[in-house]
């Protein structure tokens, strides 16, 4: 085994543990960003259903049904932010390229980072089904525009704690000085 792991990693023996930090960190921003992926599907999600909502009531409708959608994909944008952020952290102003300790834990550190925002997708994808759901019900009976927003926003806030934790774990990865 021992000579397998030397096969596998023995290259990194011979790399500026700086260089190898800041390598493994434009993977991990990279990875973050995967992230985005929710937001997107979950804002495309909540303007179908606006514009469904719409065309089904143009009249008194129509706007009640605009503002819950473009309020919903903002709350469901927040995880794509969050993942921006690590990635700028991770390549602009990295924390672990100034801690000394093992190379490359620090650098797993970095792609363990990224990889930690894809939790992203799911408050992503959820929150943008809630805004749909709500852009549809105030289409549908405009009158209920405050009761539906104020649903959607809490079913919303309940969504976004798993991008919370993704955000926590990758923020104490580029920050917590574990050695």
């Amino acid at each position: 085994m021992s000579g397998f792991m030397d096969f596998l990693f023995g290259w990194m023996q011979n790399v500026d543990p700086k260089a190898l930090i800041l390598a493994f960190s434009a993977i991990g921003a990279g990875f973050a960003m995967i992230g985005g992926i929710g937001p997107g599907i979950g804002q495309g999600y909540a303007a179908g259903k606006a514009a469904e909502a719409v065309g089904k009531n143009p009249g008194e409708g129509s706007k009640p049904a605009t503002l819950v959608m473009l309020l919903g994909a903002a709350v469901a944008e927040t995880s794509g932010i969050f993942s921006l952020v690590i990635a700028i952290i991770m390549l602009f102003a990295n924390p672990l390229v100034n801690k000394t300790g093992v190379g490359l834990v620090l650098a797993c550190s970095a792609i363990g980072a990224g990889l930690s925002m894809i939790a992203g997708i799911g408050p992503g994808v959820g929150q943008g089904y809630a805004a749909g759901k709500a852009a549809e019900a105030v289409g549908n009976r405009p009158k209920l525009q405050a009761t539906i927003l104020r649903t959607m926003l809490l079913g919303q806030a309940v969504a976004q704690t798993t991008g919370i934790y993704a955000l926590i774990i990758a923020l104490l990865l580029l920050f917590v000085n574990i050695f």
